[in-house]
């Protein structure tokens, strides 16, 4: 088997689980905490404004399989993009935990007036996810991250750049659409994600992995 293959890139591993364990934690781990205590409701007027559109729990999905595709290829497209996007993503979680412990937050939910699947899509989520852990919110910050990021997928820059735009002003939409979260919460996401990958770039993260990795897996 070739070694550009991804299943057979053994240097992802290490990051990718990274990612998901910080990010476990981080949203889950920290709801286990703080759902039982006082939450803030930082609702504005415009929030109260903006309708609830059962469509777009489509796109709010979506986003799950956009996350998967993009970390994917970030992992696959080189070392040096995997370990330099992965750390920057794990800062930003992190970021996330504290703001999570220290003011979370909360929204009061509409009635689902969806029918068919949609409504039964939008019950499946909001019986999977509380109304809480809110700013910022990490739908939106993930998609803005793999914006950010995707000019370093050189193999498709050219149109996963503008797709991923477009997606992530989608998800921005959605989050707010299916009263998942407030109008608020997509700044503070984008301003997480860009102290994120200002860090990563300012103190070299990347630099962590490799550390680990030339411990753990001698010759990749």
């Amino acid at each position: 088997m070739r070694k550009n293959k991804v299943w057979s890139i053994r240097y992802w591993w290490i990051p990718i689980f990274s990612m998901i364990l910080i990010n476990t934690i981080a949203y889950t781990g920290t709801k286990l905490v703080t759902d039982s205590g006082y939450h803030f409701d930082i609702s504005l007027p415009i929030d109260f404004a903006i309708p609830f559109i059962p469509a777009f729990i489509i796109i709010y999905i979506l986003s799950y399989l956009q996350w998967v595709v993009g970390y994917g290829l970030i992992a696959a497209e080189s070392k040096e993009v995997c370990y330099r996007v992965i750390s920057s993503e794990i800062i930003a979680k992190l970021i996330c935990l504290v703001i999570f412990l220290i003011l979370p937050t909360t929204m009061s939910r509409p009635e689902n007036t969806g029918e068919g699947i949609l409504g039964y899509l939008v019950n499946l989520i909001y019986s999977a996810d509380t109304p809480t852990t809110l700013l910022p919110s990490v739908h939106c910050l993930e998609s803005w991250i793999l914006f950010r990021t995707a000019h370093k997928i050189t193999r498709f820059k050219k149109w996963l750049v503008p797709l991923w735009f477009i997606f992530a002003i989608l998800v921005f939409a959605s989050v707010v659409f299916v009263k998942q979260h407030l109008i608020l919460d997509i700044p503070a996401a984008i301003l997480v994600g860009e102290i994120g990958l200002f860090l990563g770039k300012k103190f070299k993260t990347e630099r962590f992995f490799e550390k680990i990795n030339r411990k753990f897996l001698k010759g990749e």
